[in-house]
């Protein structure tokens, strides 16, 4: 599928939003892929998370993990494509940590998957929480990678690369406009 076409599925299901948004990093952007809207869509969910999950097909994985709250969904297809377990990061105090008696295995293959990509903030925690446990980092997949590929990660595969524009709350032209925030992410922002 190319880049256009997968462009085309976030129009149609109208989850690629224009406006003004505070997102989940803290940044301000004028566009905001809500991946949940694209992922409700059983045949859009089983595409984009296959080619996640055949791009990591022929490397050893032995458990998926995910930030919770928008890359459940990705992160439980493509552990179900791969035949792994599944599991999830959530916040707790701020943080991302491991609950509900997940464990990661130490030496065991870990794969984070995430909706969207922006500063790589969650999956740098997810990361750290993998090492903190003992587990190897296969590589990290993502739908959207929306910081025009200068996030950086080991083995690092996204379905889509596009470089959104992206504003500090302090230099944000639609700030400046008075245009109202939106914060559609689901860690609650300052």
């Amino acid at each position: 599928m190319t880049q256009d076409e997968i462009l085309s599925i976030f129009k149609q299901t109208k989850a690629l939003l224009e406006g003004h948004f505070q997102l989940t990093s803290g940044l301000h952007s004028p566009q905001y892929f809500q991946c949940a809207k694209v992922l409700q869509y059983p045949k859009h969910m089983e595409v984009l998370c296959g080619m996640i999950a055949n791009h990591f097909r022929s490397t050893q994985i032995d458990v998926v993990i995910s930030p919770a709250l928008g890359g459940i969904v990705v992160g439980q297809e493509v552990g179900r494509q791969l035949s792994v377990r599944t599991m999830f990061a959530e916040r707790k105090d701020g943080s991302l940590q491991l609950r509900r008696g997940f464990e990661i295995m130490k030496g065991e293959k870990v794969l984070v998957c995430e909706d969207v990509t922006t500063t790589g903030g969650s999956a740098s925690e997810v990361i750290e929480i993998v090492k903190r446990e003992g587990g190897t980092i296969a590589g990290v997949g993502t739908i959207v990678d929306r910081s025009g590929g200068k996030v950086k990660f080991p083995n690092f595969y996204a379905t889509m690369v596009m470089n959104v524009l992206t504003y500090q709350q302090t230099e944000c032209p639609l700030c400046q406009q008075g245009k109202p925030i939106d914060k559609p992410g689901s860690r609650s922002n300052k």
